[in-house]
């Protein structure tokens, strides 16, 4: 076991030497993969219609920097939709050189139009794949004596396939174009067999998964944290066991990602209950590789400079403007939120990914990710973020002893004789005692943690106090099921500024 974790550690040294120097040196780091961007897509037709040629030739960063920001605009989903389009429709060297072969579908947390995110050949070599090589060379530096190298990973992932609607492309959820391609070396290490992984009807794929693993030696786990909880309590319930650790004693790791872990931690230590069990966590999107823990010590993430993607931060009071600030690593302030806008060696400039991370540390560049752009309220100025919810949910759990599996929140809205406030529906694993106490410690977690919503909530003059109700279980998995949403990659939306998710399941409910 130490050997072959020697081993391959050795080949992975110069890559943690790597990694090392630009923890050291963000700014060359990132000025780096910005210059090499412009100049790979200056012969694309997005690079020709904003002039990367006269950028690219400015030697100073920071001047070049502004030429960028001054030529190319911030962009959306719709922005860069008829450049992809064209992609699309067979034309090459669009937004990134060559072809573009797979596009990662993705339709937000719960909605209903579908994006195709193109997924070129150097995001998956150089974001994705790399990410994979370098998560697993920090692990062991971190624990040497692990049985990673040995045992099997159990991966939840989607399916994709070739869309006729859409010119025959091969388009899916990132995860499945992941699996598809991945390198022969890793391909040893990961269950469940391929035709299972991309199984596209969920409900077969969680027995069919369940089966197949329980035979093997599966020493980690990786995907999103409330699917994986899933098929971990199928487990339970066809093996007849009290854990997860009398099905696969070596179980060390789940890398996880897709949603905060806060609400889901206690769930996990009481399948998992070993002290041994190490929860590692990655921010990737179909959009690239950003970010994963490195350091065990700490509850933040690492922010990856070489993985072909350019990262600019916008301060949330400046969204919705109409020509928002944008600022490089070097310009960001540490404790502060901004909204991701990133460019990279996907084909994507510029683009507003729709998430926000709190600045952790400032050289390494470490985040937390603190939400979603479209995802919160502040319907009153409480500017209740994901990040807040996550963690009173977790707090007032423990103080009554509870679990909770799935929770959203909306607001409730001023008149006739109604008083503003916000309302709470919850899917308790077991349901507390009085869940008017549960309320209360809710309430007053999100008070500790957001002086903008306690200034709302004094002496009840704005926002009234909150509305909670405990669901029935299995409320939001019917609920994606009758939408069509079942699978690793579909997630429920914590909070929203409107109602309509949350009238929605009440009506189902």
């Amino acid at each position: 076991m130490p050997f072959i974790n020697s081993l391959v550690s050795l080949a992975l040294k110069s890559r943690l030497e790597e990694i090392s120097r630009f923890k050291k040196d963000h700014a060359s780091s990132s000025q780096r993969v910005f210059f090499d961007l412009l100049r790979e897509a200056a012969g694309t037709d997005w690079g020709k219609k904003y002039g990367y040629a006269n950028i690219v030739v400015e030697p100073n960063f920071n001047k070049a920097y502004q030429l960028f920001k001054g030529q190319v605009p911030l962009s959306s989903y719709d922005d860069l939709h008829p450049w992809i389009e064209k992609i699309i429709s067979g034309n090459k060297s669009v937004l990134w050189p060559g072809e573009t072969k797979w596009f990662a579908k993705s339709s937000g947390t719960t909605g209903d139009k579908s994006k195709f995110i193109p997924v070129t050949s150097d995001s998956l070599e150089g974001s994705h794949y790399q990410a994979g090589k370098d998560l697993l060379a920090l692990y062991l530096d971190c624990y040497p004596k692990s049985n990673i190298c040995v045992g099997k990973t159990l991966s939840i992932g989607g399916t994709y396939r070739p869309d006729s609607a859409k010119n025959n492309i091969l388009c899916g959820d990132l995860s499945a174009i992941l699996m598809d391609n991945l390198p022969f070396w890793a391909r040893f290490m990961r269950v469940p067999e391929i035709s299972i992984a991309l199984l596209d009807e969920w409900e077969e794929k969680i027995e069919k998964i369940s089966h197949e693993t329980i035979k093997e030696n599966v020493v980690a786990l990786a995907g999103v944290p409330s699917w994986t909880l899933i098929i971990l309590r199928r487990i339970l319930e066809i093996t007849g066991k009290k854990n997860i650790l009398e099905v696969w004693p070596d179980l060390e790791l789940f890398i996880h990602g897709g949603v905060s872990f806060t609400p889901y931690r206690e769930q996990f230590k009481e399948l998992i209950p070993s002290d041994k069990m190490h929860y590692l966590e990655v921010y990737n999107a179909s959009e690239g590789f950003f970010a994963m823990t490195d350091d065990f010590s700490r509850d933040d993430l690492l922010l990856f400079l070489d993985y072909g993607i350019f990262y600019e931060f916008i301060p949330l009071e400046e969204l919705g403007e109409e020509s928002p600030q944008a600022f490089c690593l070097e310009e960001v302030e540490l404790g502060k939120n901004y909204a991701l806008a990133i460019s990279t060696n996907g084909g994507l400039w510029r683009y507003l990914i729709g998430d926000t991370v709190e600045i952790t540390s400032i050289n390494p560049t470490r985040i937390k990710i603190s939400g979603r752009t479209k995802h919160f309220i502040n319907v009153f100025g409480e500017e209740l973020m994901i990040a807040n919810a996550d963690k009173a949910i977790e707090i007032a759990s423990l103080k009554n002893s509870v679990s909770v599996r799935e929770y959203t929140a909306a607001p409730i809205y001023f008149g006739d004789n109604k008083q503003g406030g916000h309302e709470w529906l919850i899917e308790f694993t077991n349901p507390p005692e009085d869940l008017a106490v549960f309320a209360k410690d809710l309430d007053d977690a999100l008070k500790s943690l957001n002086s903008d919503y306690e200034a709302k909530r004094y002496q009840d003059l704005i926002l009234g106090f909150p509305k909670v109700q405990a669901v029935r279980k299995d409320l939001f998995y019917d609920w994606l099921k009758k939408k069509g949403k079942l699978g690793g990659q579909n997630k429920v939306p914590r909070l929203f500024n409107r109602r309509d998710y949350l009238d929605e399941l009440l009506s189902f409910e």
